[in-house]
């Protein structure tokens, strides 16, 4: 007979399974999905995914491990005779002045246990009551930090969402945050899990300490933690190449990420890494968002700190895609994204649930999953962000800024075109080594919503919507002369020819047409014979033409081609007429290309990107639109409520088997945290479905 884990099992009697099911134990807010384990061919994947992740470099060496622990001892002995030293300035007795102390504490990946060779180390720093976090930390320990010689690339974001100082100790990579908490003397055996902690302190500070209650929460909340890390570490690996990795771009973040995957431990509990990797993506791929993904009862505290909970916050309501840290006070990690950056990410989500079940019937391996996201060719029409400075420093500290506002640009595009045009910023930074000055670009893809029915002719003007862009930017309170940042419109042909390795672009190769395309595409010849143009007969029939020839001759081509050194970025926003003399060659050039075939018009160049149907579908390989059209013509229309469907998942389910589900409710939703009446548990309660 089949079980309810969709394994083949000898019958039982019903007593000794009643037995089994009161005895397994409950991992987060629902039972789990299945309890069943590996199975010898799943144990084999795990080795043979193991193996893949360890010949990608995903590990580092024990030299290294070794060097980590050596530079965090000596952060946490700089830091200890920094406290030390701001408390006999501050005339405390001697006495105090021996007991002072600071701790370091770790976080995010390297708490995890799923760093790679050059990640870098989240770290938080915990002080005294008396260490203030404004001049203590930003200006004192910043004076100290920036004259020892193994320090380098030193960075304060005091005005970040979560203030952080940023910089290499002796070529490892720190990130490190301040929270001073209510004590005079803070103990080294210091339990940061404990509530005690919170009190008396403010938004910023509970902030920081949350990174780290949060990572030994995940720890304490998942059935297997050396399966979890595993996992984790393949769906980052996963994540970063398919380019939805950047929490500050809209995507997720590591935490972000390590929540997922631990509710997926959490589901199937005895499933090895193999299995978890599978059933992430068959999960997500039919998650309906905004349901939360939750590892535990959200708590509340007397303590008076803000946590999600849509009943009380009206903008906890707006979020698209709700993934609820564990530790008090419960906030949504994932509130950077957008309606964009959600869509890009389900199509990533089934694109790894095809390759995985192809895994499992044997049709593909571990390697087709991490095939990079071909981004260049997903888009026919692209937004360029350049940024210029006068120096590498003022750069890192310049597109550290900008690259964090990005998330603002796609949500004033979707605002502003009432989410027809869709965006998606791609989380990657790229260099022109040719450029004088310091440089790097951001790109975004640009499509029209899919399905939506646009008027011929009609256009997307985001000229205003580019303008505030700029003036946000603008206001960037460390500005220094020569930091520059220019906006173009550049289509897939016009690509700068850095973006791509060796400087040269892929041949997008057609996709050979079956026998029912070749028809359906005469009917459509045919039939644009008789509504349109000779003209557009014309060239409809030469298309066609033109891709037959192509298929014949396809094995022939070759793969990559030499990019043409005169493609150039149409489309030019520059950031203010005042420009460093150093960079002025530079800057004139890039005016120079773009205006042999426009002329600009108030800073804007235009160049219309036409609007018309998507072909939606597929991922690469060929265009997710035909043209969009940006002249693109501005409807000063903000975005309204959220108002997507919060109800129930169904899966369905073929007794288990990799393609499929059995019907039934698998979430509920609590009726005062979504929107749905009909629902009733807050965390997304799977009793059916989704086995084995």
């Amino acid at each position: 007979m089949v079980g309810t884990d969709g394994l083949n099992v000898s019958p039982s009697p019903s007593p000794p399974q009643h037995k089994e099911k009161q005895s397994a134990k409950q991992w987060g807010v629902t039972k789990p999905l299945s309890q069943a384990g590996p199975l010898e061919v799943d144990i084999q994947r795990s080795k043979e995914l193991e193996k893949f992740l360890v010949d990608a470099g995903l590990y580092e060496s024990a030299e290294e491990a070794a060097k980590r622990e050596e530079v965090l001892g000596r952060l946490k002995q700089v830091v200890k005779n920094w406290v030390k030293e701001l408390t006999r300035v501050r005339g405390y007795s001697d006495q105090m002045v021996e007991d002072a102390n600071a701790v370091i504490f770790t976080f995010g990946s390297y708490r995890l246990g799923v760093h790679g060779p050059e990640a870098d180390i989240d770290t938080l720093c915990v002080g005294p009551s008396y260490v203030n976090r404004e001049e203590d930390f930003f200006y004192v320990l910043h004076s100290i930090l920036s004259e020892m010689e193994e320090v380098t690339e030193l960075q304060p974001v005091p005005d970040a969402h979560v203030p952080v100082m940023r910089f290499k100790f002796d070529g490892i990579s720190i990130d490190l945050l301040y929270a001073s908490i209510s004590l005079l003397v803070v103990p080294d055996d210091l339990d940061i899990s404990n509530m005690s902690v919170l009190y008396d302190i403010d938004e910023p500070t509970a902030r920081s300490l949350n990174g780290c209650r949060v990572a030994d929460q995940i720890l304490k909340l998942v059935p297997n933690i050396e399966h979890f890390r595993t996992t984790l570490r393949c769906l980052k690996f996963w994540a970063k190449r398919r380019g939805v990795y950047s929490n500050v771009t809209g995507f997720l973040g590591g935490v972000n990420w390590a929540l997922l995957v631990a509710r997926v431990c959490q589901f199937y509990p005895n499933a090895n890494p193999s299995m978890l990797v599978s059933r992430f993506f068959r999960v997500y791929t039919l998650w309906r968002w905004p349901n939360p993904v939750m590892l535990c009862e959200i708590e509340d505290d007397e303590l008076g700190f803000s946590v999600w909970d849509p009943r009380k916050n009206p903008w906890d309501r707006c979020h698209h895609m709700p993934i609820i840290t564990p530790a008090y006070p419960c906030m949504n990690s994932s509130y950077n994204v957008s309606i964009s950056t959600l869509r890009v990410m389900m199509e990533q989500f089934q694109f790894g649930n095809k390759i995985c079940e192809d895994i499992e019937l044997n049709k593909a391996e571990w390697k087709a999953l991490f095939e990079p996201y071909l981004f260049f060719e997903s888009y026919k029409n692209y937004l360029q962000v350049d940024i210029i400075a006068a120096d590498s420093d003022d750069l890192r500290a310049w597109k550290g800024w900008v690259e964090s506002r990005l998330r603002q640009l796609t949500l004033m595009i979707e605002r502003d075109t009432s989410g027809k045009l869709q965006c998606h910023p791609y989380p990657h930074d790229y260099i022109d080594n040719s450029k004088q000055c310091a440089h790097c670009a951001f790109f975004m893809g640009l499509q029209r919503k899919q399905g939506e029915v646009i008027q011929e002719g009609q256009q997307f003007d985001i000229r205003q919507t580019v303008d505030e862009f700029r003036h946000q930017i603008n206001l960037y309170m460390y500005w220094k002369p020569g930091m520059e940042i220019y906006v173009s419109h550049v289509r897939r042909k016009q690509i700068p020819a850095y973006v791509f390795p060796e400087g040269y672009k892929r041949s997008r190769h057609p996709r050979p047409m079956g026998q029912q395309q070749l028809d359906r595409a005469s009917s459509e010849d045919a039939e644009a014979c008789r509504t349109g143009s000779a003209e557009r007969c014309f060239k409809r029939k030469k298309e066609l033409e033109e891709m037959e020839l192509k298929q014949g001759s396809l094995e022939k081509r070759q793969s990559i081609s030499p990019q043409r050194r005169d493609s150039v970025s149409p489309d030019l926003f520059s950031r203010s007429t005042n420009t460093l003399k150093g960079c002025s060659s530079i800057e004139s050039e890039m005016i120079k290309e773009r205006a042999e075939s426009c002329q600009p018009i108030d800073g804007f160049i235009p160049q219309a990107i036409p609007c018309s149907g998507s072909s939606g579908g597929k991922m690469e390989h060929h265009d997710r639109d035909n043209e969009i059209n940006a002249n693109m013509t501005t409807s000063n229309q903000g975005i309204g409520a959220q108002t997507s469907d919060a109800g129930c998942i169904s899966y369905a389910n073929n007794d288990g088997s990799p393609e499929g589900f059995s019907q039934g409710d698998i979430c509920e939703v609590n009726s005062k945290l979504c929107f749905d009446s009909g629902c009733k548990n807050v965390a997304g309660v799977f009793e059916g479905g989704l086995r084995g």
